[in-house]
């Protein structure tokens, strides 16, 4: 099967070309050639990948791990620009955390569209810096999660740990085995991160966020995870998860390829839904912010493009560099090396956009997702 995509502007991950057209075979880019007629004020940009979707379109992973919540996220994300993502488990028990192994298996097994792997966002956290994640699940890590995280059937697999609640040991073995470790929801000392890096850990998550802060004399995790030039850092720029100086701060102070945009999305994502159950609780909704019965922020309501929208309208950002934010920059995190970019012989994952950076159109695989 052949298709022609064209636009006034493409963006390949690395350069911008004018008025070209990409000739799609068999779901990858065959062909990359000039073209006269393409549609004006129009962006062709590599599909966005994010790291961390607790659900959207209504359901939310943690409460139903099931293939139709995968589908019915990915399409609600898909809206927005993404064209692959990891379903995130949030700390639960080890029965819903192995269904939901089994549900992952079983979609990378049937090749369902825009399904990386997994990320598990504990349950190996720090009590101190749990944010919503419920304390009665926060918990050591046991060799039955060990062997669960190890499992070569759940494609890209990301734990989200806090340092100071597992061994170095423990990250070497999980990073050795393929793993991807990102450090986040913790209290750990400046050290006690240095040591997780040493051991393989790679990245943050939801930088600044439940992670301890950089002071004069303990660096804490922000200051290690900000001087760290080999790891990379997930920001959610909804404007309520981090103020525009801070996110501005990561940019400068990471070398450039290590700033990636995450959602941290849950339920009411492509949705009008304003309350959610969350455990033995509810999320509510009020404008695009999202407060579990205390007042915490629990997750967002953010979508890649709109951060894409936040990075350059807000932030001041390079379009390019934005864009590579949002594609290229988590593909690299994740060792994707056909995706992320719009490069002949890779994926079709791919969104339009117009001159205001709204999607018109998103494919997957070089199939169509909207309308």
């Amino acid at each position: 099967m052949q298709q022609v995509l064209s636009a006034a502007q493409f963006f390949d991950g690395f350069v911008w070309q004018s008025n070209v057209e990409l000739l799609i075979e068999n779901g990858r880019i065959a062909d990359i050639r000039p073209c006269r007629d393409t549609p004006q004020a129009t962006y062709l940009v590599p599909g966005f990948i994010d790291l961390q979707v607790n659900g959207g379109g209504g359901v939310l992973f943690n409460n139903a791990p099931t293939i139709d919540t995968l589908r019915r996220m990915r399409q609600a994300h898909s809206r927005f620009g993404t064209t692959a993502l990891l379903p995130t488990l949030i700390t639960d028990q080890l029965a819903v955390m192995q269904q939901s192994a089994d549900v992952i298996a079983a979609a990378i097994a049937a090749g369902e569209p825009g399904i990386l792997g997994i990320h598990f966002e504990g349950p190996h956290l720090s009590a101190p810096k749990k944010g919503v994640h419920p304390l009665q699940h926060i918990r050591p890590l046991a060799e039955a999660e060990m062997q669960l995280y190890l499992r070569r059937d759940l494609g890209c697999v990301l734990v989200t740990l806090a340092p100071e609640n597992v061994t170095p040991e423990q990250v070497q073995r999980l990073t050795a085995a393929g793993v991807k470790v990102w450090l986040g929801h913790s209290n750990a000392c400046a050290a006690q991160v240095q040591q997780a890096l040493a051991a393989g850990a790679q990245g943050f998550t939801h930088l600044y966020n439940a992670m301890s802060p950089l002071t004069s004399r303990e660096p804490g995790m922000v200051g290690v995870a900000l001087t760290d030039s080999q790891s990379w850092c997930g920001v959610i720029l909804d404007g309520l998860h981090l103020h525009p100086l801070a996110a501005k701060l990561a940019v400068l102070a990471k070398p450039r390829g290590k700033v990636l945009l995450v959602t941290d999305a849950m339920s009411p994502v492509g949705t009008d839904e304003t309350e959610f159950d969350f455990f033995a609780g509810k999320v509510t909704r009020q404008g695009n912010k999202l407060t579990d019965s205390s007042g915490a922020l629990a997750g967002s309501v953010l979508d890649m493009a709109a951060a894409v929208r936040y990075a350059v309208n807000t932030l001041q950002l390079d379009l390019a560099e934005s864009l590579r934010m949002a594609a290229l920059y988590p593909a690299q995190a994740l060792g994707l090396t056909d995706r992320g970019q719009a490069q002949p012989g890779h994926r079709a994952d791919l969104v339009q956009l117009n001159a205001q950076l709204q999607v018109q159109q998103c494919w997957i695989n070089g199939e169509a997702q909207l309308g």
